[in-house]
């Protein structure tokens, strides 16, 4: 069951730096894919430079692995059937469950049966794949309940596959189904037992494919609310997390009802302003979150036409982000911008190549970690004033999955393998 292949190579010494060993959803404890602290390896090669481990997955998945209380969860086909793995952070595996027969992937590079990343509040994991199966495991391995979302309320008509992970509040788990045909709709499960706690239908008129997204939701306090928010079928939403009620939305994000404006790249928050890429990849807007009934006129703070992103979810930065052009002649530009005014700090240029990004970058200390399709992985020094040194190095695998960081571990997942650097 173990297949693990070590390398020796130089160990970085991170004492200096706060032990971090949180990553308990797709994008990092904050949900902005940044970690203040800690050190990247500039450079790394497949044969073993700075490669801490290196294990074989045991079928092709392109969920972001997780990590909460020491322990790495990932999704995969295990043997034809939807599987979740464990590991601890020395490479070793803890245990694997699977479930029923997978749905595979459409066949396109970028999809997979097991797209969308567990979640875990160190105590139970919940994954979410492709078939519909909702599946929650201790983390010790142990069943403890399953549920299929299109045997209980529709099947899945997304035109490609999966991608919105599971999101946790307080004892439940919420998933949002976002699509343009059958049934639209945000649901929250017990985590303990997988009995719906509520469900609140999530539908609204589109252009073709327009209603369909892949982009994963948030958990917010506003004006003293927790509540979901969720961006896809041209709306942002806002919904008790308690009930599932309808608060608020906004539209604007299509304005001439285009098709084909499927949505991707999840939105960003900033403090209570949420940062939307959308229109393919050529559009970006902001808004404050919050507010009863339509705020399409007073909340949306600004929107602009400008080469964002399509796939990949941005950085947060403090009261800033950063956008990653994934795709087009501008792939490869890094924009530095003001949540609150859209005012562009900056722009840097990673080294030109006709390869898409699908994978979201991450930010650690000073250095941005940003994998491409074709297995390269580009690290960036990061700044205040601008891009700086620039290294490339390739690991022979194609990267969908993002990156994920701990405990000065860069641990990224490829078609057929999880790598651990240093």
């Amino acid at each position: 069951m173990k297949r693990r292949l070590f390398f020796s190579g130089a160990v970085w010494c991170f004492l200096c730096f706060p032990l971090q060993a949180q990553w308990p959803s797709w994008r990092g404890p904050d949900g902005g894919g940044w970690v203040k602290e800690g050190i990247l390896p500039m450079e790394f090669s497949e044969e073993g430079k700075r490669v801490n481990w290196k294990i074989a997955l045991p079928g092709r998945g392109c969920s972001t692995p997780i990590i909460s209380e020491g322990q790495l969860y990932l999704t995969a086909p295990i043997e034809g059937k939807d599987g979740i793995l464990a590991f601890d952070l020395e490479g070793n595996e803890r245990w694997r469950q699977s479930y029923g027969e997978q749905t595979p992937g459409r066949g396109q590079k970028v999809g997979s049966g097991a797209n969308s990343s567990a979640v875990s509040d160190g105590k139970t994991v919940v994954a979410y794949f492709k078939s519909g199966l909702v599946a929650a495991c201790s983390s010790d391995g142990k069943k403890k309940w399953e549920k299929n979302l299109q045997d209980e309320y529709g099947k899945d008509t997304l035109w490609w596959d999966q991608g919105t992970s599971p999101v946790l509040f307080e004892q439940t788990v919420i998933i949002a189904v976002m699509q343009t045909e059958g049934n639209s709709y945000l649901v929250a499960l017990d985590l303990e037992s997988g009995e719906e706690r509520w469900k609140s239908e999530r539908k609204f008129e589109t252009a073709k494919e327009s209603g369909d997204s892949y982009t994963t939701p948030h958990i917010l306090t506003i004006e003293g609310v927790p509540q979901v928010v969720s961006f896809g079928a041209d709306h942002v939403t806002g919904h008790d997390v308690r009930t599932g009620e309808l608060l608020w939305s906004a539209a604007g994000l299509n304005p001439e009802g285009k098709g084909m404006w499927r949505t991707i790249a999840s939105s960003v928050e900033v403090g209570d302003i949420l940062v939307v890429p959308h229109g393919r990849g050529e559009y970006l807007m902001a808004l404050k979150a919050g507010g009863k009934g339509d705020v399409t006129e007073k909340n949306i703070l600004w929107r602009k036409k400008m080469k964002s992103t399509d796939s990949v979810t941005p950085i947060v930065k403090g009261e800033n982000v950063i956008v990653l052009t994934d795709r087009g002649k501008e792939r490869g530009k890094i924009t530095y911008m003001k949540a609150q005014t859209g005012e562009v700090l900056w722009e840097g240029k990673l080294p030109r190549s006709a390869k898409t990004f699908y994978s979201s970058p991450i930010l650690v200390g000073d250095t941005l970690c940003c994998p491409r399709e074709d297995g390269v992985v580009l690290m960036a020094k990061f700044s205040e004033e601008g891009l700086g040194e620039v290294k490339e190095s390739q690991l022979g695998q194609s990267f969908i999955a993002s990156p994920v960081f701990v405990n000065g571990k860069l641990i990224l997942r490829g078609n057929d393998f999880l790598w651990c650097l240093q």
